[in-house]
């Protein structure tokens, strides 16, 4: 269904996107739900849960949105993807912007579709024991912004990614380790490495490989948070906590929702189970 309003437009279409991604579609096999809370007419700010290493799950739902919807929502990037000078024009090409409050704001004013993910690079460099968990630490910037210019905040769940690693080094390992603590003296390290949180962790998929193990992935699109009853609140710190509390508190559910769902999923088959326990 084509959106109502004159929104951003990939340089490739669904179809062609959806092609695409046949194979990590068919490795992955990922349920969607909820896509009908999306109304194509208004701009929304996703607000999602990363997973481990923050790209393998990301580009699938967006497709699926953007084939069921029209919707492409323009990405907020870590700066650390910036950096990266061919990787940087991938990104900007399919309307990945760094992720800073003008940036976001300035998105807003043109009445953009948004997807933020307040986690961030920490969120992505999981830690052991961190499988499917919320790392928000006291970021409030897209529930100010929302309040700001009335966006309603539509919270995604995704789950899947998480399972299919197993983390035997991550960067609080690095840090305490002797080559980190080396490091560590060294001027300009820590900051770069935002004193390990940058740090991705070094993790086993099937068998001993580096390849994911064959989990299905799972996704669910939640219903919008109304910001309109706070407008003019935005500097409110109770407001804001509010706010972001209910996004978080949404995502928690619905990851709850889809854990439950996971463990009796009747198309999850006895190979990709068997597999799964590699």
């Amino acid at each position: 269904m084509p959106p109502k309003r004159d929104v951003f437009r990939p340089p490739l279409s669904a179809e062609t996107m959806h092609l695409l991604q046949t194979l990590p579609r068919l490795y992955f096999n990922p349920l969607i739900f909820g896509l009908d809370n999306v109304d194509p007419s208004q701009p929304h700010l996703f607000v999602g849960n990363h997973t481990i290493y923050g790209v393998m799950d990301a580009p699938l739902y967006a497709v699926a949105l953007y084939r069921e919807t029209g919707v492409f929502p323009r990405g907020l990037g870590d700066r650390f993807h910036f950096k990266i000078p061919g990787w940087r024009r991938f990104l900007e090409k399919f309307g990945v912007v760094e992720g800073t409050p003008e940036n976001c704001a300035r998105l807003m004013k043109a009445g953009d579709d948004i997807l933020v993910y307040p986690g961030g690079g920490r969120e992505v460099c999981r830690r052991k024991g961190e499988i499917h968990n919320l790392i928000w630490k006291e970021r409030y910037g897209f529930a100010r912004l929302a309040i700001k210019y009335g966006y309603p905040i539509l919270p995604i769940a995704s789950l899947g990614p998480d399972y299919a690693y197993s983390i035997f080094l991550d960067g609080g390992d690095v840090m305490k380790s002797r080559p980190g603590r080396l490091l560590s003296k060294i001027s300009g390290f820590p900051d770069l490495v935002r004193e390990g949180e940058a740090i991705p962790p070094l993790a086993r998929g099937l068998g001993l490989s580096v390849l994911p193990r064959p989990e299905r992935f799972y996704c669910y699109f939640g219903r919008p948070i109304d910001t309109a009853p706070y407008k003019g609140c935005e500097n409110d710190p109770k407001v804001l906590e509010e706010v972001r509390e209910t996004a978080a508190g949404a995502i928690n559910e619905m990851m709850a929702s889809l854990k439950k769902y996971r463990q009796n999923d009747p198309e999850v088959g006895l190979v990709r189970r068997i597999l799964n326990k590699f």
